[in-house]
């Protein structure tokens, strides 16, 4: 390791200014919410791993400093000074402000009502097809044609559809166009799945929540479930399937595992329901799944 990354430890925490550690932070659980090592990340950047190990540390280069003591000046956010979409037109800012400060669940309504208004519905009704998010291990491909062999309806692995579009592996996707490339051959399988299946059981890939536009569309048009398992029991899965994506070579895989699901816990805490699978064994989870799911679309189908 890069004795530059090793020196940020000995900083001490009362050393670091508040904004760089917050802004350091947010850098970390973008990274793992992606599943990328740094080593990974710092590659993807073009950057050597000991910058954005500063910065997830908060010891990153001060003259953002300058920049946040400027928008406390202009009275307003840092994104205004820096400039991003929701800075691009009147509207976006006016939109920025209603929002501004709303709770979670204020916003979740805003967020529906606006996936309805502009990703828009085919016409099927949202449960017919059935979606499963989760971290990998969680049990999406297996209990996914369980259940698919069950309703009835054709099983979707959204991986394998990337692959056929891409014309190469996931693992290639990766090495040869980047993280970037991936995404978009994913959005654009997701696209394609939903023109094809009007119904359908879909078992997603682990980090699709990671990506805003590809989950929007996801949960526009499909019943969300999901599944979740203890870390420790992610983990003996991913071995006992021989993938350590992305963890290969990493000696505290565990605690990596840990940080993307604290990380992706968030988003995936957004699907229609959860199925804990934890403890459970291949039918028992089934049985219970098939039952939990069934109870809520006849909720749902009451509402």
């Amino acid at each position: 390791m890069d004795k530059e990354v090793k020196d940020t430890k000995d900083v001490k925490d009362s050393e670091r200014d508040p904004f760089l550690a917050a802004l350091g932070e947010r850098i970390l659980q973008l990274r793992v919410r992606r599943g990328m090592t740094r080593k990974t990340f710092a590659a993807s950047a073009g950057l050597s791993e000991r910058h954005p190990a500063n910065l997830e540390y908060g010891i990153g280069n001060a003259s953002i400093l300058i920049l946040q003591q400027i928008t406390t000046a202009s009275c307003c956010s840092l994104a205004e000074i820096v400039g991003d979409m929701t800075t691009s037109s009147p509207e976006w800012l006016l939109i920025r402000d209603l929002l501004g400060g709303r709770s979670e669940e204020e916003l979740r309504r805003a967020r529906v009502a606006l996936s309805g208004m502009f990703e828009g519905n085919d016409g099927a009704p949202r449960q017919a097809r059935i979606a499963l998010i989760g971290l990998r291990g969680a049990g999406k491909s297996t209990l996914g044609r369980m259940l698919a062999e069950d309703m009835g309806r054709p099983i979707v692995e959204l991986n394998r559809e990337t692959e056929q579009i891409a014309g190469c592996s996931i693992a290639a996707i990766h090495s040869l166009y980047g993280e970037n490339a991936y995404r978009r051959y994913e959005r654009r399988a997701l696209e394609q799945t939903l023109q094809l299946y009007l119904d359908a059981v879909i078992a997603t890939p682990g980090g699709l929540v990671s990506e805003p536009a590809t989950f929007n569309l996801l949960m526009t048009n499909c019943f969300t479930v999901w599944l979740q398992a203890s870390p420790e029991e992610h983990m003996q899965r991913v071995v006992e399937q021989s993938d350590f994506r992305p963890m290969d070579g990493h000696a505290e895989a565990m605690t990596d595992l840990r940080r993307i699901l604290d990380g992706r816990t968030p988003f995936y805490a957004k699907a229609d329901m959860s199925y804990d699978t934890s403890g459970k064994t291949l039918e028992e989870s089934f049985q219970g799944l098939r039952l939990a799911l069934g109870e809520a679309l006849r909720l749902r189908a009451a509402a």
